[in-house]
């Protein structure tokens, strides 16, 4: 008969501590962790767990993705230190432009985003290596992508 199922509190207390104790750079590597100390989970499972916990994927001063926690991403670098071994391409139509980054890239490359402040940036959605910038009108589209390319070149 298997034992009692751990709980939900006892599995973000173990993703936060494997976090800040190794180097993770997937979803799959932090399952395996959590499998070796008994947590079963599903891949849905483990995004919400990362979601609620507020970690996020960064990129490392190697240029190497990991997992962070929220306080480790308030120190990540600012846009102009990533954006030039990151970024990839920019195309957009009216309010929207998509960046691609390599993969692992495009939180990081969003959250440096965002802290910019930008006034044409409504905000910006993340996934592994697209970004969906939103303006907040499409007139700003073409500043927004020549800016981002100009820093993608290490031009400030």
């Amino acid at each position: 008969m298997p034992g009692p199922t751990p709980s939900r509190r006892d599995r973000h207390r173990v993703i936060l501590e494997l976090v800040r104790s190794h180097r993770i750079a997937s979803q799959e590597e932090l399952r395996e962790h959590l499998s070796r100390r008994g947590f079963r989970v599903t891949q849905a499972t483990l995004s919400r767990d990362l979601k609620d916990l507020r970690v996020a994927k960064i990129t490392g001063s190697d240029g190497l993705p990991r997992y962070a926690l929220p306080e480790e991403g308030e120190r990540a670098p600012a846009l102009d230190r990533i954006l030039p071994t990151l970024f990839v391409s920019a195309e957009g139509t009216g309010n929207l432009l998509v960046v691609k980054t390599r993969s692992g890239g495009a939180q990081p490359v969003a959250l440096g985003i965002d802290r910019e402040g930008w006034p044409e940036v409504l905000g910006t959605i993340a996934g592994d290596d697209t970004i969906l910038v939103i303006l907040r009108e499409a007139s700003g589209l073409e500043e927004v992508r020549r800016r981002m390319m100009r820093l993608a070149r290490g031009e400030s």
